[in-house]
């Protein structure tokens, strides 16, 4: 390849439009698949597009509908609600890739047990645990049992119990993702440096402290990302399967909501755009705010 005055041009030059041409299919694949469909709801956003034939526009009607309703804000409190598994998983994770790391007897067996429910069914799973917390389940039967309950408690039945049974199951579900995650940045430590430690009277505890979390902070960075994204955009299943979003709107979340608006009732798929459009925009900002932060700690560090 030479230049306009017949100058070759520079290898690394070549190097950068050989890379780019070899990955030029696969970005055009990802622009057509996921950036299409994004360019096509924020569109249809502004309208009060039935799905099929109605698509009028209606300018900003649906985002001013949206938020100056007090459902929408219930609905991202109970997102917000949710989040608290976010610390509650990152501790039993931790605490679960600890044991792991140290070998302990059968730690293939116990590693295929917590990681097991990550690749079961969300459906499934929900199912399982609206059973076993309903009026007649066997967590009433059990507490009858023990005598710590005097009456069957209808844990599906209010705000408080429906959202603690759908954060217990969160944290049940991702244990084993979240030990498994902290487990490999275990394993990418230097042994040596554990060794000097221990070499110069480092005890236990202090090796944890002081040596290893420090070392998983990138981890725990990315963990909390990824599973804020995820309590935003993925519970569906689980919302669907466990409560159905009741009672009322107390455990409906926004992902629930859009379903909810465009295949219930009079599928209003201009507002579920826009509703869309809303929780990528919070997505964002959780995600852009969540990096500002773990870089200033970086830049402490």
């Amino acid at each position: 390849m030479r230049n306009k005055v017949g100058r070759a041009a520079p290898p690394k030059r070549i190097d950068n439009i050989q890379g780019w041409l070899s990955v030029l299919p696969v970005l055009l694949i990802i622009l057509i698949i996921r950036g299409y469909p994004i360019v096509f709801g924020i569109a249809k956003s502004f309208t009060n597009w039935d799905g099929l034939f109605r698509s009028d526009f209606i300018g900003l009607r649906n985002y001013v509908r949206i938020l100056t309703r007090p459902q929408f804000w219930q609905l991202l409190s109970n997102n917000v609600i949710l989040l608290t598994f976010i610390p509650i998983q990152l501790f039993f994770g931790l605490v679960v890739s600890m044991l792991l790391y140290e070998e302990i007897p059968g730690t293939k067996f116990y590693r295929a047990c917590y990681y097991l429910p990550q690749i079961l069914s969300a459906l499934s799973i929900g199912y399982l645990f609206s059973i076993f917390f309903a009026l007649n389940g066997p967590i009433n039967a059990l507490l009858s049992t023990l005598g710590l309950a005097k009456e069957s408690i209808y844990w599906l039945g209010s705000r408080g119990t429906a959202l603690g049974v759908i954060i217990f199951c969160l944290v049940w579900i991702n244990i084993g993702w979240q030990g498994m995650l902290f487990l490999g940045a275990m394993t990418q430590i230097s042994p040596e440096i554990f060794e000097a430690a221990r070499l110069d009277g480092a005890g236990y505890w202090t090796r944890t402290f002081k040596i290893m979390l420090p070392l998983l902070v990138p981890t725990v960075e990315y963990s909390c990302i990824t599973s804020v994204m995820w309590t935003f955009t993925g519970l569906y299943s689980l919302i669907f399967s466990i409560t159905g979003g009741g009672p009322g709107y107390d455990t409906t979340t926004i992902d629930y909501m859009i379903y909810m608006k465009a295949f219930r009732g009079n599928s209003e798929f201009g507002y579920a755009c826009a509703l869309s459009v809303i929780l990528m925009l919070i997505v964002a900002a959780f995600t852009i705010a969540q990096l500002r932060a773990s870089r200033r700690t970086d830049y402490r560090g």
